[in-house]
């Protein structure tokens, strides 16, 4: 039913109750999710050796007008023109790449293989200068105008999970233990402060900058915080949970402000500022599920199956990498 709604067939609308228990425990007004019309596709970019390959998180720098993908499963990063709407390159030497995130021409890719990150130019596609990171780094931000660099590490037998910090220019290094199995990581319009997805227990953890210190937790009512993005101008996270709900939080006292279903386990989120749309990627089944926090609608858009990372090109497009499609399904966000 879910695919006959996102193709539009379905007469009527699918609406999703929330969780009721947990907006009575919390005296919050319990608002519908009503599933409508889907994202529009624009088109389809190839990416070589996509089809039934592995992806991870990816990032669109808007000083090169370039799109960066994690190819996890070839331990490289492809490179995509927007404008042009075509694959530029494929860049080799990235063990276990786990992600990429961009800020004014760098970009920073985690390494999982090499436990290690790093600084790769946007314009000429050459890497830069490479830091030794924990265990399996994961989460990350770039913050080109600071020259600071953040990795959440997951660890593994032998080290605990650990946030770590990397000064770009000064070679200066802090690292602090986490309570628990990091995911993703944002930080705020100033990069005052990063938050941080906890898997178990639950949270968001918040830690300023530069120097990690003062660090809060804040509890997620919904169980594994995965993906998340944040809303600058009216102050909110939003975290998607692998029990299948995001969550809009406080960015500044981290008070839990809605909840809403999604169609599944979710990974990359975007917010879009441009739209006022929160977008969440979800592999199994193959959907990206769209919601706007100023009313509760939302739109369900059917991808391809193992398609859970998506690149956010502001101001009107979501790069949806899916190997069941060869590469990238272009939709449309307007």
């Amino acid at each position: 039913m879910f695919e006959e709604i996102a193709r539009g067939r379905f007469p009527g609308r699918l609406s999703y109750l929330p969780f009721s228990n947990f907006f009575q425990r919390n005296r919050l007004r319990a608002e519908r999710c009503e599933v409508v019309m889907p994202l529009k596709i624009a088109g389809t970019i190839a990416i070589p050796g996509a089809a039934g390959s592995e992806f991870d998180h990816a990032a669109f720098d808007a000083k090169s007008r370039r799109v960066f993908i994690a190819h996890t499963a070839r331990d490289c990063v492809e490179v995509i023109d927007h404008d042009a709407g075509r694959h530029l390159a494929t860049l080799p030497g990235f063990p276990g790449v786990a992600g990429a995130v961009a800020d004014d021409g760098q970009i920073l890719v985690t390494n999982r293989g090499s436990a290690s990150v790093a600084l790769l130019d946007a314009g000429n596609l050459k890497t830069g200068a490479i830091f030794k990171t924990g265990a399996r780094p994961n989460g990350a931000v770039i913050l080109a105008q600071s020259g600071l660099a953040i990795a959440a590490c997951i660890g593994d037998d032998t080290e605990t999970p650990t946030l770590q910090l990397f000064g770009l220019s000064d070679n200066s290094h802090v690292s602090v233990d986490l309570p628990g199995r990091p995911r993703w990581c944002v930080t705020d319009a100033t990069a005052e402060r990063v938050f941080l997805c906890i898997r178990e227990p639950s949270m968001v953890l918040v830690a300023h900058l530069p120097d990690l210190s003062a660090m809060a937790h804040w509890k997620v009512p919904s169980s594994g915080a995965h993906g998340l993005d944040i809303d600058h101008a009216r102050g909110r996270l939003y975290v998607a949970c692998d029990d299948s709900t995001l969550v809009e939080m406080s960015s500044t006292s981290g008070e839990v402000t809605n909840v809403w279903p999604i169609g599944g386990p979710p990974d990359v989120t975007f917010f879009n500022p441009a739209t006022g749309l929160v977008h969440v990627a979800i592999g199994e089944p193959g959907l990206v599920d769209s919601i706007d926090p100023r009313n509760g609608r939302g739109t369900r858009t059917v991808t391809g199956a193992g398609a859970h990372t998506t690149a956010l090109v502001v101001p009107d497009q979501l790069y949806v990498i899916s190997p069941a499609h060869g590469g990238i399904l272009v939709l449309s966000d307007t």
